[in-house]
């Protein structure tokens, strides 16, 4: 099943470097440091608002929406969030290992990964109950593709997109066989499947700075390989052209996940955050910088506009 999932995964990386719209990447950093902030909230009341909002149909604009709870302490008269007040909330619940006055690394890392785990849950539930029809808890076949009928079932056809292509990938989340997705089993996307190769043009537009974004994160810039040095590295059959197959080794990068994200939501404040460079943030550095915590709040929208597709592909993943 593990394997199944990982080539699904990587497929799915290979069609976006496809279908993505060409764009300029001198910017692509802060197109990282916006995705990251999108992808992972740093404050549960801005996700508790942003969920509401969104079962509602409304603006994704942060404002007070009343029937969120306590929600309305910690807005302006303006309507805007009061982030300084709620950094100061914020802050003795994150340093608790110890308690010393100072958040480490590993304190921030742990409560953004909680947010992001909530996240993963609160749209798991969503599908759960879009697609679980009668209700009982875990979604069939029939309830994820209702299109195909059961003649469609019946012939099995194993062509790409067929009802039986599509019956595989569901026994391969299909954890424990019982025919239907449960809760847990649901936290697996099930994807398309495409074939394909890149040559170096396009691997340099399409796939390289996405890897670069991070790989610049985890060392120094001066250590990432250059594009043609990563493309000779993965060309294992040295035919100068990259395989589904081939790309796996910077697979985390291309398709990163919610932790994947968590983690590296946590390096990026602790690296504009940390004004000392001693590794540890105080409250007074976290109000220095109380917009990268926030960072979906004042980001310029015309500049997010630019990268909108962009952000749009990988949240589909």
């Amino acid at each position: 099943m593990a394997k199944a999932m990982v080539y699904t995964f990587l497929a799915i990386a290979f069609i976006i470097f496809f279908l993505s719209p060409s764009k300029r990447h001198d910017h692509h950093r802060m197109c990282l440091n916006r995705r990251l902030a999108h992808k992972v909230s740093f404050d549960p009341l801005v996700s508790r608002i942003e969920r509401s909002t969104d079962d509602k149909g409304l603006s994704k604009n942060i404002t007070y929406v009343p029937e969120v709870d306590d929600a309305q302490e910690y807005f302006q008269d303006d309507g805007v969030l009061n982030t300084t007040l709620r950094l100061m909330i914020l802050f003795p619940l994150l340093d608790n290992a110890p308690k010393d006055g100072y958040i480490s690394a590993k304190e921030l890392e742990a409560w953004i990964s909680q947010q992001t785990i909530d996240r993963l849950s609160y749209g798991t539930y969503k599908a759960m109950f879009w697609h679980d029809k009668d209700g009982n808890g875990a979604i069939s076949f029939s309830e994820y593709l209702p299109q195909f009928s059961p003649k469609d079932i019946e012939k099995y056809s194993m062509a790409h997109g067929d009802a039986g292509w599509w019956m595989e990938q569901f026994k391969n989340a299909d954890v424990d066989s019982s025919g239907n997705l449960d809760f847990n089993e649901c936290k697996e996307r099930i994807d398309d499947d495409h074939d394909g190769k890149l040559n170096f043009s396009e691997f340099l537009l399409h796939a390289y700075n996405i890897y670069k974004s991070y790989a610049d994160f985890e060392n120094s810039p001066a250590l990432t390989p250059t594009a043609e040095q990563m493309f000779a590295q993965l060309d294992t059959d040295k035919d100068k052209k990259l395989s589904v197959e081939e790309l796996r080794p910077i697979l985390r990068y291309l398709h990163p996940g919610e932790l994947f994200y968590a983690k590296y939501f946590t390096r990026y404040l602790m690296r504009e955050a940390d004004d000392n460079k001693d590794g540890y943030l105080t409250l007074q550095e976290m109000l220095n910088h109380e917009s990268i915590f926030y960072n979906s709040l004042y980001e310029d929208d015309d500049v997010y506009d630019d990268d909108d597709d962009d952000h749009d592909y990988h949240d589909d993943l």
